[in-house]
C-alpha cells in the first residue's frame, strides 16, 4: 500500500469521538494500527473534528499525526503545522460569528441548558451545568458574559432531553444564519453560517493539490453530515455503524461501529 506523495496518495479525513475513539475515550489497538499504517505508507491522515484544537491535540499526537492540517471547531478552525511555534501547529484559518443572537433565540427554548462559546484563541467561556466537557483553558461566566467576544462555536447541552425531543426542540427555533448539528447526545454544537468540516477540508485538499478522486472520510454524527457527502461525492465515505440513519445514508459505505473497530476496516481496505 506504500505510494510516492504524488498521484496515488489519499487524503484521509477522520472524524474523533465514535470513529477514532470510543466514548469513554480507550482506542482500539486494530484502529491504531490501521491509522499508523496508512500514515506510514505516506497518505496524509488528518483529524476533522468537532473539539477545539485544546482537546483534539492529544489524540493527533496519540495516533502519531503530522498532518500538515487539523480541522477542529467543526471547521470553523483549522490548524497549520508550523515548527517554529510552540506545540507545532499555529491557527491558520479561523471563521467567527456573533453569537448574541443565537443564545438569544435559544435560550427560551432551553431554559435549563447549559452553554458554552469558543473564542477564536480556543478560550472558552461557560455557564453552570457545563460538568461533562473537558473545560481547559476556560472560565465560568454569567449568560450574559457569554456574547461578548466572537465565536467560533456555541455549545448548548440539555441533558434531561433525549433525541428526539431535543431534534423537535431544535426545529421549532428556527435557527439561521449559523450552521448547527446534534450530538450523539443531547447537545446542540453551532457554528458559522455555512462552515462545516467539508468546507474546511475542501480548502486543505486545495492547498495540499490532492484531486476529489483521491478522499477518503470517515465519521459517525451529524456534524459528519456534509464531510461524507463532499468526500463521496468522488471519492470514499464511510459512516460508523452506529451512527443515525441519515449519516449512514450520506455516505458511500456503512462499516462496523467503533465498538467492533469499525474505521480499522476501511482504512485496511484501502
Amino acid at each position: 500500500m506504500s505510494t510516492e506523495a504524488g498521484s496515488d496518495r489519499l487524503l484521509i479525513a477522520l472524524d474523533v469521538d465514535g470513529t477514532l475513539i470510543h466514548e469513554d475515550e480507550s482506542v482500539g489497538e486494530a484502529v491504531l494500527a490501521a491509522v499508523t499504517r496508512v500514515r506510514e505508507a505516506g497518505h496524509e491522515v488528518m483529524l476533522a473534528t468537532g473539539r477545539s484544537w485544546e482537546t483534539a491535540r492529544g489524540i493527533h499526537e496519540k495516533f502519531g499525526l503530522t498532518s500538515k492540517f487539523v480541522v477542529c471547531a467543526n471547521g470553523a478552525l483549522t490548524m497549520m503545522r508550523d515548527e517554529t511555534v510552540e506545540g507545532g501547529y499555529r491557527r491558520e484559518f479561523i471563521e467567527t460569528f456573533d453569537p448574541t443572537e443565537v443564545l438569544r433565540t435559544i435560550r427560551p427554548h432551553l431554559p435549563s441548558g447549559s452553554f458554552m462559546v469558543e473564542d477564536p484563541t480556543g478560550f472558552r467561556r461557560y455557564t453552570e451545568g457545563m460538568t461533562d466537557w473537558e473545560l481547559v483553558n476556560a472560565e465560568q461566566v454569567s449568560f450574559e458574559e457569554l456574547a461578548e467576544h466572537p465565536a467560533t462555536r456555541v455549545v448548548v447541552v440539555s441533558p434531561q432531553h433525549d433525541e428526539e425531543e431535543f431534534l423537535a426542540i431544535v426545529e421549532r427555533m428556527g435557527l439561521q444564519r449559523v450552521s448547527y448539528s446534534i450530538g450523539w447526545t443531547a447537545w446542540l454544537d453551532i457554528s458559522p453560517d455555512g462552515i462545516s468540516k467539508a468546507t474546511a477540508m475542501e480548502r486543505v485538499r486545495h492547498a495540499l493539490d490532492i484531486p476529489p478522486s483521491r478522499l477518503v472520510a470517515v465519521g459517525d454524527g451529524r456534524n459528519d453530515l456534509e464531510l461524507l457527502q463532499w468526500a463521496g461525492a468522488e471519492g470514499r465515505s464511510a459512516a460508523m455503524g452506529q451512527a443515525p440513519d441519515e449519516v449512514k445514508a450520506a455516505a458511500t459505505e456503512v462499516t462496523g461501529s467503533v465498538a467492533e473497530d469499525g474505521l480499522a476496516a476501511v482504512l485496511d481496505s484501502l
